[in-house]
C-alpha cells in the first residue's frame, strides 16, 4: 500500500507541469505555407539598410511540420519588422484564432518557441493592442537550442522610438492585441528559428 501511495504522489508531482503546460491557448503554429506580399503568410519587410527574408524550415523545428526561419542582417540606423496578426497589409497572416474570441482574462502573458544559437543579439517583441499602440519586450539570445520566451504583458513598455499612425498612445496596454511582431536589434546578422506562438497565464 505505501509502494502504490508512493507511486502516486511521484506520479502527480511529474504530471502538474505537464498539466500547466496545457492551460495555453495556440495562436499561431507557423505551419503550411510561409510567404510575403499583400496576400502573404507573413507581413515582413525592412529598411534603412537592414534586410530581413522569412521561410519554412523542416529540419530545426519545436512542433509540428516546420518553424519560421528568419535570416536578417539588422544595421544600426535600419529597422526590421517580421509579423503576425490582425490589421496587417499582408491579408493572410492572421492567428488561428481572431482575438475578439479570446477570454484575455485568463492569459496574462504571450510566449514564444525560439531556436538560439547564443550570439548574443537583442530581439524585440513587439504587440499591437486595442488602441493600435504598440508595446515592446526584449530578450537577448543568449542560450542553444528551442527555449520558450515567456512574455508577461506587466514586462512590455510602450515604444517611445515609433508608433503607428492612429495609435491612441494612452499609456495603458488595451486588450486584446491585435497582433505580434518580431525585429532582431542593429548590430547583427543571424538567423532565428521561430515556433508555437501561445497566451498563457504565466505563475512564475
Amino acid at each position: 500500500m505505501k509502494t502504490l501511495k508512493l507511486t502516486l504522489i511521484i506520479f502527480l508531482l511529474t504530471a502538474m507541469p505537464c498539466l500547466a503546460q496545457n492551460n495555453g491557448l495556440l495562436i499561431d503554429d507557423l505551419e503550411g505555407e510561409i510567404s510575403g506580399g499583400e496576400n502573404g503568410t507573413v507581413d515582413f519587410g525592412s529598411g534603412g539598410g537592414s534586410n530581413v527574408s522569412v521561410s519554412a524550415d523542416r529540419n530545426i523545428k519545436h512542433s509540428g511540420e516546420q518553424s519560421l526561419k528568419i535570416d536578417y542582417e539588422a544595421n544600426y540606423g535600419g529597422y526590421m519588422w517580421i509579423a503576425k496578426g490582425f490589421g496587417l497589409d499582408a491579408k493572410n497572416s492572421t492567428w488561428l484564432t481572431h482575438p475578439d474570441n479570446i477570454n484575455w482574462k485568463k492569459y496574462n502573458a504571450i510566449s514564444f518557441y525560439v531556436y538560439g544559437n547564443n550570439s548574443k543579439t537583442k530581439i524585440a517583441i513587439d504587440i499591437k493592442d486595442n488602441g493600435n499602440e504598440m508595446w515592446r519586450f526584449i530578450f537577448t539570445d543568449e542560450f542553444r537550442g528551442w527555449k520558450q520566451i515567456v512574455c508577461p504583458f506587466t514586462n512590455f513598455f510602450a515604444r517611445g522610438d515609433w508608433q503607428p499612425s492612429g495609435a491612441d498612445a494612452n499609456g495603458m496596454l488595451d486588450l486584446p492585441i491585435k497582433s505580434y511582431q518580431l525585429e532582431p536589434l542593429a548590430g547583427a546578422k543571424n538567423t532565428l528559428y521561430l515556433d508555437k506562438v501561445e497566451l498563457i497565464n504565466n505563475q512564475r
